[in-house]
């Protein structure tokens, strides 16, 4: 089991360019969209968040019910669905406006126990910056850590929604002794400041950047680097690219029984080029689509992790 924790939301999709463009609600979150991207790969998922009781929280839970998602663990809440306002720019990237104050998912408590089985669990995203949940699932990445449980962080750093950029900064310094794997886009890593290296020394056995079309990049403990090219495709947007690549790295770790800092460590070369260019390609199918769409395993039939 893969358990993904953290926010579920409503993306305001433009049908077009431009701040009046008609918007289309589309699910969203990034960890809703990593668990959704796992659910269609195949890999046994549940998610772990607080969902509004709306219809739009209805709406949520069924979209990763479709994915084979188990929300058996989902806390539910009177209050509203977050919204996501998204603008989009000539190349497809989005950029992002939110409505979170007092809505559902930023209540969020930690549970008192993780599902059985449990083998991995997935951070991120607006989740660990809106508290009083912040809190509650940094305690919960503390606490699988602790307990040997292989952590997945990525920060998809949304700046709108930070009040104060260098206490983030601290307190992301502070989760990576509790990280087994570090994804973050270049752009994160510009914003974050600092370097692979130096966060590999902070406690992440591996640090994964992507570049847009151009690729992705693997820095690991022992120094080794390694890179895959992107794949080539007809980009509508580039909603939930990030946690499309989030979900292949997870996946195809599980595949390759590579769920553990020792594991990563005996991946090498060819086993990291397999796993990049697996997550490329998923991610490429996500950006030919517009919103966040991740593929189904029969799309990626003809690329293994």
């Amino acid at each position: 089991m893969i358990v993904v924790a953290g926010e579920a939301l409503i993306d305001l999709v433009p049908q077009g360019p431009g701040a009046l463009a008609s918007l289309r609600p589309a699910l969203g979150g990034g960890p809703y969209n990593t668990a959704v991207a796992l659910g269609r790969l195949g890999s046994p998922t549940a998610f772990c968040s607080r969902v509004s009781s709306d219809a739009f929280g209805e709406a949520l839970l069924e979209g990763l019910r479709a994915a084979g998602v188990d929300v058996s663990g989902v806390a539910r809440g009177a209050e509203p669905t977050t919204l996501a306002v998204a603008t989009i720019d000539a190349q497809g990237s989005a950029a992002y406006s939110f409505y979170v104050d007092g809505t559902a998912d930023r209540l969020f408590t930690a549970p008192a126990a993780l599902p059985e089985g449990t083998r991995a669990v997935s951070f991120g995203t607006c989740s660990l910056v809106l508290e009083p949940g912040a809190s509650a699932y940094e305690e919960l990445m503390r606490t699988a850590a602790g307990q040997g449980v292989f952590t997945a962080l990525d920060p998809n750093i949304r700046p709108g929604l930070i009040p104060d950029a260098d206490a983030y900064r601290a307190r992301f310094l502070t989760w990576l002794p509790s990280v087994t794997l570090l994804k973050l886009s270049e752009e994160d890593a510009r914003w974050l400041g600092g370097s692979p290296r130096e966060w590999l020394a902070a406690g992440p056995s591996a640090v994964v950047i992507t570049h847009g079309g151009d690729g992705l990049t693997v820095f690991t403990r022992d120094g080794a680097e390694h890179s895959v090219p992107g794949e080539k495709v007809d980009v509508v947007d580039t909603i939930g690219a990030g946690d499309t690549v989030n979900a292949a790295l997870l996946h195809g770790l599980a595949a390759q029984d590579a769920l553990s800092p020792a594991a990563l460590a005996g991946l090498g070369a060819d086993g990291w080029a397999r796993l990049l260019r697996f997550a490329a390609r998923a991610a490429a199918v996500t950006c030919s689509r517009a919103g966040a769409e991740p593929p189904y395993a029969h799309e990626l039939e003809d690329v293994r992790a």
